[in-house]
């Protein structure tokens, strides 16, 4: 079974930060940079939601929910994305994935995201 591992997840504060990082141990396919990546996450009792993409030439697209908090971004010699988040909200709440585009592989355990006071 091949998946991503995502990590970074933390309980915080509203307006805090945390940075997530998406890396696969085991890598099929084309190289890692022909591909785009993407940011899911989950809330309590919702739909997993797309939220977050970085083709494969860089180029970034956000929900309009998170465009001025989150930033994306990928170091192709590690096979790894991240996700930069600042300003936290408590709606941010959520067991965050990520995949690759196109051919994703099955979706692992996720990290947690709890923002509360």
């Amino acid at each position: 079974q091949v998946q991503f591992v995502e990590s970074g997840g933390a309980l915080v504060q509203p307006g805090g930060s945390l940075r997530l990082s998406c890396t696969a141990p085991v890598w099929t396919g084309n190289p890692y940079s022909s591909y785009s990546m993407d940011w899911y996450r989950q809330a309590p009792g919702k739909e997993r939601e797309l939220f977050a993409r970085i083709s494969n030439g860089d180029i970034t697209n956000y929900l309009e929910a998170v465009k001025s908090g989150f930033t994306i971004s990928r170091d192709n010699t590690k096979n790894t994305m991240y996700l930069q988040m600042n300003s936290l909200k408590l709606e941010d709440t959520a067991v965050y994935y990520c995949d690759r585009f196109p051919a994703p592989y099955d979706w692992g355990q996720g990290t947690q995201v709890t923002v509360s006071s």
